[in-house]
């Protein structure tokens, strides 16, 4: 099945949405993306994630983060789908805050390699499992979160890794275990002592550890 790896660019492709045709990387602009997609529109849990994504609308958006979703249903049942998410949200009457990708043909969802072979419809056809892909402003994949169809997704881990990966595109960091904004992070292996010293001037420490080598490297960004 076709998929895409981790700095991939991702396609091109055109597509019909809840705001009309879009062609996917004129979408995305300079932006940076998140492209999340769904089993089937008017199921429980995906009307619980989609209403979640809605009211952290804001917190994408100071992140210069667009975000889209994609169902293998059709653009009236999306439409139809969103007047529910966004009463879910006690918004009834409100427009959600992104569009959803009609994908009735699961033309997409092939391409992309989305299918849950695993768990089916009623007519005996694959589900699109419950992705993730975060896209930089270069449209190359930068994370990749795959969840079978039953499992929902976590909004709140979903930012934190955009932060971690915004801020190691940017710095010569990695973020370290259930790293958040504000955390030491870790100085990458590539660099020097030396290196790391000038690049960081809050001042780096180094954790002691019986093998006696200095990879634990802290800094404060």
């Amino acid at each position: 099945m076709p998929g895409l790896l981790l700095g991939d660019e991702l396609p091109n492709f055109e597509a019909d949405t809840t705001t009309g045709r879009i062609k996917f990387h004129d979408f995305l602009g300079d932006s940076w993306g998140i492209l999340f997609s769904h089993p089937r529109d008017y199921t429980p849990v995906c009307t619980t994630e989609l209403a979640c994504a809605a009211k952290l609308a804001d917190e994408f958006q100071k992140r210069n983060v667009k975000m889209i979703a994609l169902s293998v249903d059709g653009v009236e049942d999306h439409c139809g789908w969103s007047k529910d998410v966004m009463a879910l949200n006690g918004e009834a009457g409100k427009t959600l805050p992104y569009p959803i990708i009609a994908d009735d043909k699961r033309e997409l969802s092939v391409l992309l390699g989305m299918l849950d072979p695993d768990e089916k419809d009623k007519d005996g056809l694959p589900l699109t499992a419950r992705c993730v892909f975060v896209v930089g402003p270069d449209k190359r994949l930068k994370l990749s979160i795959l969840y079978p169809a039953t499992t929902g997704r976590n909004f709140s881990e979903i930012l934190r890794v955009i932060d971690s990966l915004q801020l190691t595109a940017q710095k010569k960091v990695a973020t370290p275990v259930d790293w958040k904004p504000g955390d030491k992070v870790m100085v990458v292996p590539s660099l020097s002592d030396s290196e790391a010293a000038a690049l960081f001037p809050n001042g780096v420490t180094t954790k002691e550890v019986p093998s006696g080598k200095n990879y634990l490297r802290y800094t404060q960004i």
